[in-house]
């Protein structure tokens, strides 16, 4: 076996090899040049001389002196016992920021933006003991590439914890893992439109990465309006659509809770026009004032596409979601996924599925659910306090609020921003005319800063 291919820490360098002192000045100039292009980046521990003077083919000593020059000159640190490392280079600037990459405003104390759960309660032990679990009695060929519908395990697992929680009708030979709903969305809309649809009703007010992602697929999205009940779908009849996407459970951003009448409607027309809705149950989980309403999957199977995630109930860094697909679509969507990505990440599926099956899932979603019923309360009587009083519109439900503003939102967007409190308009969500309202996320601030980020947001909307 060659040397280099045992060597721990691997350095592509290029020296001049003039032999005696010419090596040992064409080690430096490789290094310098390494160290001052960025390549070898600010802590980066270098191999020991041993190693980098059998990976090179030359004396120890060569190496031992050149790093000892390097560590005079600045460009290396050295301790006993802490090996050699790059100190990195005074003034050098980081690269420019890559297009669509957003650093966090320094402005921004406290952040009630929507969308994320409160990642300070992820349950780090939980899932390091899944993962050990898992990574000691699964295959090896479970971290191969892999089906693009998913380990089977995993959907397995994941079909009967939708069936018991959400009432979803999932056979596992219909569950296809995904990155998220964003994906989940691009699937379905994808594998729609080669079905022939060219139309699909999405709600308004909605999340606006919905129709961007169906024009991409090849649909044309339909405003369809939300007020107090959810979705119009007694509408659908006439929007002249082929899919319609709705969060029924809880509507995003205004919280309703789509009604019995328009669950019926929007049943009636899937069946009399033979179209498909994707159900986004992004937090059907987390209901504070009864039990959740079922999913509608459950009531049409056939015309039913459920998508669900654990970005909401764990971390949206995970990238865990699921599609349950009625069988006469599951091969489109199936061959969307496999041009997509291959197949999502196995591993942490089947941790997921892990947690599942020993409790430690559910576990944390109760926890979770009373933590952030809490917060939905205290925001509630922190509302009610304001000068003129307000109140969080919606059901008791999620991770987020809508408060309104009668008197319109830009001078307590002035404030807000002033006292460094991030939250969203509702304009973000709907280009149509719209009462003025803010959309604030309770879960996201940890614990310790809650308390502090609610009294700067009241203070800032009293005026």
């Amino acid at each position: 076996m060659n040397s280099w291919a045992k060597q721990g820490v691997d350095l592509h360098l290029q020296v001049e090899r003039a032999g005696g002192a010419g090596l040992r000045a064409g080690l430096e100039r490789a290094l310098r040049a390494a160290v001052r292009s960025g390549r070898l980046q600010a802590g980066t521990r270098l191999p020991s001389s041993r190693q980098l003077a059998a990976e090179l083919g030359i004396a120890r000593n060569t190496v031992a002196d050149v790093y000892t020059q390097l560590v005079a000159e600045g460009y290396f640190t050295s301790g006993r016992g802490a090996g050699t490392h790059v100190a990195g280079m005074p003034g050098r600037t980081r690269a420019p920021a890559a297009p669509g990459d957003r650093e966090p405003s320094p402005r921004i104390r406290y952040d009630l933006r929507p969308g994320r759960p409160d990642l300070g309660i992820f349950p780090r032990d939980a899932w390091l003991a899944a993962t050990r679990r898992v990574l000691s009695a699964g295959p090896a060929d479970a971290l191969s590439y892999g089906d693009p519908q998913g380990p089977l395990t995993a959907r397995r697992t994941l079909a009967g914890y939708l069936a018991r929680v959400r009432g979803v009708d999932a056979d596992p030979g219909c569950v296809v893992l995904c990155t998220g709903y964003r994906q989940a969305v691009a699937l379905v809309g994808a594998a729609v439109a080669r079905s022939g649809a060219t139309r699909a009703a999405v709600e308004s007010p909605g999340l606006p990465e919905v129709p961007e992602a169906l024009r991409r697929a090849g649909l044309t999205p339909v405003d369809m309006p939300v007020d107090s009940h959810g979705a119009r779908t007694g509408l659908l009849g006439t929007l002249e659509v082929e899919m319609a996407v709705l969060t029924p459970a809880h509507q995003f951003p205004t919280g309703a809770q789509l009604s019995a009448a328009r669950r019926a409607a929007v049943l009636d027309w899937c069946r009399r026009v033979d179209g498909f809705l994707l159900e986004d149950d992004y937090d059907g989980e987390f209901r504070y004032d009864r039990q959740p309403v079922g999913a509608l999957q459950g009531l049409a199977p056939d015309h039913v596409l459920y998508a669900g995630s654990a970005s909401k109930t764990l971390a949206p860094g995970l990238r865990l979601g699921w599609l349950v697909v009625p069988p006469r679509l599951l091969s489109a969507v199936l061959a969307e996924k496999a041009l997509a990505d291959r197949h999502s990440n196995v591993l942490d599926h089947l941790v997921l599925a892990d947690l599942i099956e020993h409790g430690d899932y559910d576990r944390h979603v109760r926890r979770a659910r009373l933590r952030y019923r809490r917060r939905r309360d205290e925001l509630a009587r922190a509302l009610a306090g304001c000068a003129p009083a307000r109140r969080a519109a919606g059901v008791a439900a999620g991770l987020h609020a809508v408060v309104a503003l009668p008197e319109g939102t830009g001078d307590a967007l002035a404030r807000l921003d002033q006292a460094g409190v991030a939250v969203n308009d509702m304009s973000r969500y709907t280009a149509t005319p719209n009462p003025d309202a803010l959309v604030i996320g309770y879960a996201t601030p940890p614990g310790h800063t809650w308390p502090t980020a609610l009294t700067a947001f009241t203070t800032a909307i009293s005026g």
